[in-house]
């Protein structure tokens, strides 16, 4: 898959009619299933795109080939399924059909599909049978590129130019309008959808068989494989990879961490979005030990945590340097997840302070998982979480206090609840406008929106050379501070940057600080052109 960001103004252009009360339930699930298989997966590369720019040669053999070599034998979707439900994942959403036009069900629209494999079988209604014997929604991402289908109508194989997507031919829109009505109508209730390419026509087609339908991409924004600054506003859905790769990548694949994917997973229920982690199975059908295992050590911390992550929203501020945040969307709760803190020993406090929550005469602060009343073998440790509140800020002192793996050495967030909470401060806002490049300099601009209920705050910028596009699985320079000026009204500001490389990408945000705390505004993007 590749970020649509070309397309994103046909992808977001379709008129709105995911049913306002299925939002919301999605918004509250907080953590989805991707799955990434397809009939090239017995090569081990890229899915559907080495077809763009291939040889007639290599095209004829990928399309009469690779068919005969997909023959799962070891596809237990109840596994699948019974893990993802153990992991915490809510919905599943799986590749109905990618670009290369391979159909991962039975259907009467091309022989390019499952039932024209040594496999044979429906294999996607083998999986939504098992997904939803687990209680989780369904989804399906289907891509309105075919490669197939240009091919056998002598079209050369593209993306992102005119004349390939079904918008622009009225038999290929017929086409793939058959194909979605198959999957709108054979398997029962679809509870989402991701359009991975132009969308219209599309979308109203989709709500007409499904009017409960809730798209995520081609409707709602859908950062790939990167989180969002700041929280965006409404319902969004980011969706990455555990490594650099969407299918299985069985030799130079290089993995996250679970602690990594962890509070990728924190990160994004603080700024109010859904998580769509990928995984991409073997070609007989098992999940690789490597994503496994991560799946595994999610399970464990969310099997301590889950309730930090459902039916959140974002709270006041997303973040206190590395402690963020979700509050409960119906009461006065809010969590507080401690990252970055290690080590940690078993039975030991650690005291910190948090500027933006203020307890009342009725807060109670517990650490999730834990009974805060005893630590094993220790039997000297009170474990009781503790806190005082004064001008300054809530102070609070917590143990780890639960053993989670036999060595002591638990590497990941442990998650404060605090009840009956209430803001700790008005916090500022500020926006990154733009930046001009005017071939020597930079004029970057900003606005600040509030004060936060101070006489003045200090307004700048951060910025750093982007590289290797928005993949987290790829280097990207740290942010550098710019000299930043005092600011005692809200209203626009800007800074003149130079020194810059030339035909360069940068990344700049604006920043706010606050006597208590720092914020900033959405990232953006300019280029140093010669």
């Amino acid at each position: 898959m590749k970020h649509l960001l070309l397309l994103l103004p046909l992808l977001l252009s379709a008129q709105n009619r995911n049913p306002p009360d299925a939002v919301e339930l999605f918004r509250d699930r907080g953590l989805g299933l991707f799955i990434h298989w397809s009939v090239d997966a017995p090569l081990g590369g890229v899915i559907s795109h080495s077809l763009v720019g291939a040889s007639p040669d290599y095209t004829d053999r990928f399309f009469r080939l690779l068919p005969s070599h997909f023959n799962p034998d070891r596809f237990q979707p109840d596994k699948w399924a019974k893990l993802a439900k153990l992991s915490g994942f809510e919905y599943v959403m799986f590749t109905a059909k990618h670009h290369a036009g391979f159909c991962m069900w039975k259907t009467s629209t091309t022989t390019f599909s499952v039932g024209h494999t040594p496999y044979g079988k429906d294999l996607m209604r083998e999986l939504i049978d098992a997904f939803r014997n687990e209680g989780l929604a369904i989804g399906i991402y289907f891509s309105p590129d075919d490669f197939w289908w240009l091919h056998q109508n002598k079209i050369p194989i593209n993306r992102h130019v005119k004349g390939v997507y079904p918008q622009e031919i009225p038999s290929f829109m017929e086409y793939t309008k058959r194909q979605l009505h198959e999957l709108l109508t054979a398997y029962g209730k679809i509870d989402y959808f991701f359009f991975d390419g132009p969308a219209e026509q599309l979308t109203d087609y989709a709500w007409q068989l499904q009017p409960n339908l809730v798209i995520t991409r081609g409707v709602m924004e859908t950062p790939e494989q990167y989180l969002p600054g700041v929280p965006l506003p409404g319902a969004w859905e980011a969706n990455l990879t555990m490594g650099t790769e969407w299918p299985w990548k069985p030799t130079n694949e290089t993995y996250k961490s679970g602690t990594q994917l962890i509070e990728i997973i924190i990160e994004s229920r603080a700024k109010g979005g859904t998580l769509l982690l990928n995984i991409g199975p073997k070609p007989d059908g098992e999940i690789p030990i490597e994503q496994e295992s991560r799946l595994r050590e999610i399970a464990l911390w969310n099997f301590v945590n889950v309730e930090a992550i459902k039916n959140v929203r974002p709270w006041i501020i997303t973040n206190e340097n590395h402690i963020w945040f979700t509050r409960h969307k119906s009461d006065k709760t809010v969590y507080a997840f401690l990252t970055k803190i290690d080590p940690w020993k078993l039975g030991e406090p650690k005291t910190i302070t948090l500027k933006s929550v203020r307890a009342t005469g009725r807060t109670q602060i517990s650490v999730l998982g834990q009974s805060d009343t005893v630590v094993e073998y220790r039997p000297e440790v009170n474990p009781r979480t503790t806190w005082k509140q004064d001008a300054s800020g809530l102070h609070i002192t917590a143990y780890r206090a639960q053993r989670l793996y036999t060595n002591r050495l638990w590497p990941n967030p442990l998650v404060l609840k605090i009840t009956n909470t209430e803001p700790g401060l008005a916090p500022p806002a500020v926006a990154t406008s733009r930046a001009v490049w005017d071939g020597r300099t930079a004029i970057l601009r900003g606005q600040l929106a509030n004060m936060g209920n101070v006489p003045q705050v200090e307004v700048g910028f951060q910025y750093r050379e982007k590289k290797g596009g928005t993949d987290l699985s790829e280097k990207t320079e740290p942010w550098l501070d710019l000299p930043g000026a005092p600011q005692k009204a809200t209203g626009d500001f800007s800074y003149r940057l130079t020194g810059l490389t030339p035909n360069r990408p940068y990344q700049f945000r604006a920043r706010v600080r606050h006597p208590l705390i720092t914020t900033y505004g959405r990232e953006l993007e300019f280029r140093t052109t010669p």
